[in-house]
This record gives C-alpha cells, structure tokens and sequence, in this order.
C-alpha cells in the first residue's frame, strides 16, 4: 500500500496542475492567444533545459545500452500500439476510414512528454531512469512524424520527416556528447566558474518546462470538452481504454519483465505501459485530415480513466521488474 501511495501523490499533482489550467482558461487568465507563444518557448527553450539538466553528468547515459536500445524499443512499442488499436478500430463503431485511422493512432500512441516526465521524476527519483526516458522519446517522437502523419493522411509521411529535427532532439543529441565528453575531460577552474554559473541558469528554466506544460494541456482540453460530447462517445472511450490502459499495459509489462535490458530502460517501459494517449495529436488530426471528434475522445477519456489507472498499473509494474 505505501508504493501506492507514493504513485498517487506523483499523479494527482500532475492533474492538479492541468486541472488549474482549465480552469485559468475558463477563467479568461490563460488566453488562447498566448498558447503559440508559450508553446514555442515551452518546446525550444524550456523542454531542452530540462533535457540538459537531466543528461549532463549521468552516468546511466554512459552505457551503450541505454542509448541505442530505448529509441528502438520506442518506435517499435507506438508501432505494436497501433496495430492493436487497429484491431478494434470497428468494435468502437468507427464507420469511417479517416475515424478509423484516427482511432488507431490516438490511442495507439502513449503519453511519452508532459505526463510521463514529471511522473517519471517524482515516481523514480531517478536521474538515471529520467535521462533514458529522454532518449527513449526519440522513438515515439519519429513514430509520431512517420507512421502518425502516414495514418492520420491516409497517404504517407507527408513532409513529417522534417518535424522530426527540432529543438529538443538537437538538445539531447548535444547534452549527450557533452555528458561524453566531461567523463573524459576535467576542465580548468574558469570553466568550471562559467560551466556552474550556466547550468544553474538551465536547471532554473527546466523546472519551470513541466508546470507550464501542464498548465497549457488544461487549458486546451477546457477548449475543446464540448466538442467531444454526444454521439458514439461512451463506446469510443470505452474501447479506447480497454485498448490503451488494458491491453498495451500487460504487453509494456512482459517486455520490461523478459527483454535483456538496463533497470532504467525497465523502468520506463513500466512508466510507459500506464500512460493514457498523447495530447500533441489532437493537432496532427487537424492538420492531416483526421477525425477531430475521434481524437478528442480519445485523448480525453483516457486521460481521465488514467487518473484511477495509472498508479494502480505503476504499482504492479513495479512488483513485475522487482522495483517495489
């Protein structure tokens, strides 16, 4: 019960803070003409501070293991994902190929950012097991521009390549050549002064990269709540949490039990199998011909289920790979 309970006080600050902005958002406080601006500082300058506050000086990063393995365990677990979700695209009473499809990669694909981060540092408390989450988003991040334009299109990647190389990439692909590099270099005591003096800066915007994330997600699900309602609601929700907070969990599980791997990667497969779907795609299904109503169910019903889920399945998952 105490393991629980440790889950619970990591998710219910994270839902809080969504919570609020919701609530700023109905509010007036929190307009819809400041999400682009906040969102651009949010994914170029505040999520790579974190992404360096977390890798430099880790040592799990070190090991060959942790950063070749992850990415491909990613891609390939968003890939398993949507097929499963696929499977059972009907059974939510999609009749469409576009609703489908939508439905296939929304609930196909998990949380792996402003979810999975805070509750991998609260839960874990592990800078080790968060710096390989870092590594591991690789994967799910490719799948996302690759096979979820692919989907959501109907026709391929559609110049979704390209969204691939952003900011936070190139920030962990840097952090990880200078967390290289400081294990085999020892600088003088001027570019230590200067080196400290830096990171306390990025470490201070890192820990702001989360709360206003989170803050920004509430505030989007507060504009679209009643845009999910009515029609085949109930059945899409239903169906989707059975697929992504039922079935994916017990399959995230076996993997981190039997897959020849570090305690970090295991981890985070844990942390990964409990997460509800992304919230990012809700703009892709927009953008590339999807079905909006789907998404928005998706998104949304699992999210709130995840609520109750996610400690349960953390705390199991924990006593699978021996963590608890």
């Amino acid at each position: 019960m105490n393991e629980f309970l440790t889950v619970l006080t990591s998710v219910l600050p994270v839902f809080g803070i969504m919570g609020i902005g919701l609530w700023l958002r109905r509010r007036g406080w929190l307009s819809a003409d400041a999400d682009a601006s906040l969102m651009r500082v949010t994914i170029s300058l505040l999520l790579p501070s974190l992404i360096f506050d977390s890798v430099l000086g880790n040592a799990a990063l070190r090991r060959p293991e942790n950063l070749l393995l992850p990415p491909l365990v990613g891609f390939g677990m968003v890939a398993v994902g949507v097929g499963v979700a696929w499977l059972f695209a009907r059974a939510a009473g999609l009749p469409t190929k576009p609703e489908q499809r939508t439905f296939a990669f929304l609930t196909g694909l998990q949380n792996y950012g402003y979810l999975a981060i805070p509750l991998c540092i609260t839960v874990y408390q592990d800078a080790g097991t968060t710096g390989v989450l870092f590594v591991h988003n690789v994967g799910p991040e490719t799948a996302m521009w690759t096979l979820g334009v692919a989907m959501l299109s109907g026709r391929g990647p559609v110049g979704g390549w390209k969204k691939i190389i952003n900011a936070p990439l190139a920030g962990l692909l840097l952090a990880l050549a200078l967390n290289f590099i400081g294990m085999v270099w020892t600088p003088p005591a001027s570019a230590l002064f200067v080196g400290k003096t830096i990171l306390i800066a990025v470490h201070w915007l890192g820990q702001s990269s989360i709360p206003l994330a989170l803050l920004m997600i509430g505030a989007i699900v507060a504009d679209h709540l009643d845009e999910a309602r009515g029609g085949r609601a109930v059945r899409v929700v239903s169906v989707a949490a059975c697929v992504r907070l039922g079935v994916m969990p017990v399959l995230f599980l076996l993997l981190a039990k039997f897959l020849p791997c570090s305690i970090e990667l295991k981890r985070v497969l844990v942390l990964q199998g409990a997460m509800p779907a992304a919230v990012l795609p809700i703009v892709l299904t927009k953008h590339y011909g999807g079905d909006a109503r789907t998404a928005l169910r998706v998104v949304l019903g699992t999210s709130l289920i995840g609520l109750v889920t996610i400690p349960l399945w953390i705390r199991f998952g924990g006593h699978v790979i021996g963590l608890w």
